[in-house]
């Protein structure tokens, strides 16, 4: 059995949850002929999939679900502390105040509210302090505090890859993704005096983003030169996307505002929904031992718009004051009314060690430049793998390897997978760091599908 190193540049499979699916959870984007949602990874790669003039297909799924949280240091403890904060009745503060402590304060007995309320938030009072460690305590949670979920499945059957006599190679793919964000936007507390009371208030609000793709891939591959030591294969593929984009602000301080209450709905909401096309190429150089390959996705970088927020015309009661927290919010630069996502083109290059029939291999990928996923968060992978993909049908093959995002989060990864009765295949990427104090990783994916035998 000989091997051979194999280099290949490639892109990951078009996903707006910038997560793995099926096999390329442990493999990342390298074209493996016995896995064939490898063929995803680069236009090219259908071609390397089947048999001249024959059909090959998926059947049920992958299914691939994933989440991934921010590490706040006991950020129960902190949320506790902070509804404590500004829960406390601080009228003590105000009806205690002796006329040395207004003149410390530079007030007088005629000072209005407005210019107590300034002195008891900056001079070094009871408020003052309250605020100071809440501002703290919100900006830890704001800058560190999120929950993210994601998850993607193929539509039955697909993809579906059928190799023509001349060598052509034409394949049909489709699937479902989502991805959706919680996170938290936090804003300075301020201090108003309403008669004998002290308010505290804030524009600090609970952010929560949301996307949604139906997509249906459409892809063509050719070998176009056949040299004594390999075959050069040129493939395109278009990407037809409908995508609904969403994003809303739950406040803290509007206790009729339950926008969080019904995250699951929100997040598979399809108001919005917009289209577009995502156009990849795709080369490979394929020989017996090694393949050399390249490929871009997203290469014109379509754009969509999230519903804009802002727009306060015509609203009342709690709906206008967040409204206003918004406009506010937006002002102070925390956020965008009008926010537009951009698909962009990303390369990744890849290298391999492999067997002739390729049941054994060893390779990693690294992604050259990093890429946003709908909600903000940026990707950059780099992985590992060691394969081996049986023959025999009661013989499981097993692949184990290692991920991790370069930007972001900068989470890593251990990753396996299984594929019993050259059928069933389950992977799972199981997140390396922990949040403080909690046992659980920061991230999970795992991925289940069952295909037809090659």
């Amino acid at each position: 059995m000989r091997y051979s190193i194999l280099f290949l540049v490639f892109v990951s499979a078009n996903s707006i949850a910038s997560a793995p699916i099926g096999s390329t959870t442990v493999l990342g984007s390298y074209a493996n002929r016995q896995s064939l949602m490898t063929s995803l990874s680069n236009p090219a790669a259908p071609y390397l999939m089947t048999n001249i003039q024959s059909f090959r297909a998926g059947f049920i799924g992958p299914l691939s679900l994933g989440y991934e949280i921010g590490d706040v240091k006991d950020l129960k403890d902190q949320v506790d502390q902070l509804e404590k904060i500004l829960e406390k009745d601080y009228s003590s503060s105000l009806s205690g105040l002796s006329a040395k402590d207004l003149i410390d304060l530079g007030l007088t007995t005629s000072s209005t509210n407005a210019e107590i309320s300034n002195a008891l938030l900056n001079g070094n009072t009871e408020v003052s302090r309250a605020v100071a460690q809440a501002n703290n305590i919100l900006g830890d949670i704001g800058d560190t505090a999120y929950i993210k979920l994601s998850g993607a499945v193929q539509i039955p059957f697909m993809p579906i890859i059928y190799k023509t006599n001349n060598r052509g190679a034409f394949m049909l793919d489709s699937n479902v993704s989502f991805v959706g964000r919680v996170g938290v936007l936090s804003d300075d507390i301020s201090a108003k005096v309403a008669g004998k009371d002290v308010e505290l208030s804030s524009d600090t609000a609970v952010f929560l983003k949301r996307a949604t793709d139906f997509r249906v891939g459409v892809g063509y591959s050719q070998a176009v030169g056949r040299p004594v030591s390999g075959a050069l294969i040129l493939g395109g593929k278009a990407n037809f996307h409908s995508i609904a984009l969403g994003q809303k602000l739950s406040f803290l301080t509007n206790k009729e505002d339950s926008g969080t209450d019904a995250f699951g709905d929100f997040l598979m909401n399809r108001e919005n929904a917009q289209t577009g096309i995502s156009l990849d190429l795709g080369a490979i150089w394929t020989a017996p031992n090694y393949q050399l390959g390249a490929s871009v996705t997203s290469i014109n970088e379509p754009e969509f718009d999230f519903e804009e927020l802002g727009n306060c015309s015509n609203l009342s009661g709690s709906e206008l004051s967040s409204c206003n927290s918004t406009v506010r919010l937006s002002n102070k630069g925390k956020l965008e009314l009008k926010e537009t996502y951009k698909m962009k083109a990303q390369l990744t290059l890849d290298a391999a060690l492999m067997s002739t029939n390729q049941n054994w291999s060893l390779n990693g990928s690294y992604d050259v430049n990093s890429v946003a996923d709908p909600v903000g968060d940026e990707y950059q992978w780099k992985t590992v793998s060691l394969s081996y993909f049986s023959d025999n049908l009661y013989l499981p093959g097993i692949r184990v390897g290692y991920r991790k995002n370069q930007v972001g989060s900068k989470l890593s990864y251990a990753t396996i997978g299984a594929t019993l009765f050259r059928r069933l295949d389950f992977d799972i990427a199981y997140g390396l760091e922990k949040a403080s104090g909690e046992s659980l990783p920061r991230s999970i994916y795992f991925s289940l599908g069952y295909g037809f035998a090659f």
